[in-house]
């Protein structure tokens, strides 16, 4: 088989090997340069270093610190997430649905994909103060700049033979946007969501950072004010974790509810 061939495909053995291979050849380039002290460990501390800080933060004195952080985050990227499908969704399908609505709401909404929105933060924190909608409001708005564009793109790019067949047969405007369109897009939507849903573990430092009296951001900043750089090593491998696995839960589901388009 050849290297250079994007339509090559793989056996799941293989891409589960190749992946394992990667991440041990990074613990392994990791525990060399930590463990010969290339890196001090207030940089960089060694695998086993963060192993036991895990062990530490997972149950300690009669408590998980980490269990109480992650069903925090969790929560709250949950909560978020709700907001997001229930709104990001219908304005992405309305907008691609309607050439003059997109050309009224595009410019207010494109711009914000290229633009910071940790940027946002302290506005939202005039506006909000410091609590719980605060946070989930700048989780929601992180992925719903992403979400609502990718949505209408997947609108859009529904051949439009499937309109024309279905006005040929009677339906209205509105009945071919929702019985021909919307069930063909489905798929891509379902990557929008996907996407939008795993933005937010990308913004979840950034949302507890102001106030928050738990989760895994909060226990990240502790642990760095108190320059316990194997515990910030630990909650960060966690939140990538939690990332990895909602993913990868969310792909299973879009495979199961569409199974017609992942064959392929």
């Amino acid at each position: 088989m050849s290297l250079w061939n994007p339509y090559a495909a793989l056996t799941s053995g293989q891409r589960r090997g190749l992946g394992l291979a990667a991440v041990v050849l990074v613990i392994a380039i990791w525990s060399a340069v930590s463990g010969f002290g290339l890196v001090g460990p207030v940089k960089l501390p060694t695998p086993w270093s963060v192993l036991e800080a895990f062990a530490y933060l997972a149950w300690n004195d009669g408590k998980s610190l980490l269990l109480t952080a992650t069903l925090w985050s969790a929560g709250r990227v949950a909560a978020a997430g709700v907001l997001v499908i229930a709104i990001g969704v219908p304005v992405g399908i309305l907008m691609g649905s309607a050439p003059k609505l997109n050309a009224f709401l595009s410019p207010l909404v494109d711009p914000f994909r290229s633009a910071p929105v940790v940027a946002l933060l302290p506005i939202l924190v005039m506006w909000l103060g410091i609590g719980e909608t605060m946070k989930i409001a700048f989780l929601f708005i992180g992925a719903v700049v992403y979400l609502i564009p990718m949505v209408r793109d997947a609108i859009q790019a529904v051949p439009q033979s499937y309109w024309i067949s279905t006005r040929d047969l009677g339906a209205t405007h509105w009945e071919c946007v929702i019985k021909a369109i919307v069930p063909m897009a489905m798929p891509r939507i379902a990557d929008a969501i996907i996407v939008g849903i795993s933005m937010m573990w990308t913004y979840i430092t950034v949302a507890e950072y102001v106030n928050a009296r738990e989760g895994l951001g909060q226990l990240i900043q502790n642990a760095r004010r108190f320059s316990a750089m194997d515990q910030v090593f630990a909650g960060i491998i966690v939140i990538i974790a939690l990332a990895l696995v909602t993913y990868q839960l969310m792909l299973g589901l879009k495979k199961k509810l569409y199974p017609w388009e992942t064959s392929l």
